[in-house]
């Protein structure tokens, strides 16, 4: 199973763990599965950071770089095939960054770690 990280689910993975319910926890260490973060989470992160909205342990780049060393995370990156999928979405979640984040688990076929209960609305697979 492809695990697409909402962003707080990545946020929680690096910094607080214990967050995760044990499913989300168990997909994610499960080495079958490949972790990947969306670029969308990864420039939201970076746009809080900034804005002082969100404060992070370490700096971003060393957080995903960490990541992408323990948990063989794999950076998403935003195709236009992501971005014309928004299209086919019904407007059960405002967010832009989660409405991509919704897209790319549709399109690519991803079950979505998130306790973000507007995603059940959609026609993907969501974990939690």
């Amino acid at each position: 199973m492809n695990v697409l990280l909402d962003t707080h689910a990545f946020i929680w993975l690096d910094t607080n763990p214990e967050k995760l319910s044990k499913t989300a926890m168990d997909a994610c260490q499960n080495v079958d599965n490949p972790l990947f973060i969306s670029m969308a989470s990864v420039w939201e992160m970076q746009i809080k950071v900034q804005l002082g909205k969100l404060d992070l342990r370490i700096p971003l780049a060393e957080m995903l770089k960490v990541q992408q060393q323990e948990n063989d995370l794999i950076v998403l990156g935003i195709t236009l095939e992501h971005i014309y999928q928004l299209q086919n979405l019904p407007f059960h979640h405002n967010d832009p960054f989660d409405r991509l984040i919704i897209a790319q688990s549709s399109l690519e076929n991803m079950t979505l770690v998130s306790a973000d209960g507007k995603f059940k609305h959609y026609d993907i697979s969501v974990l939690w």
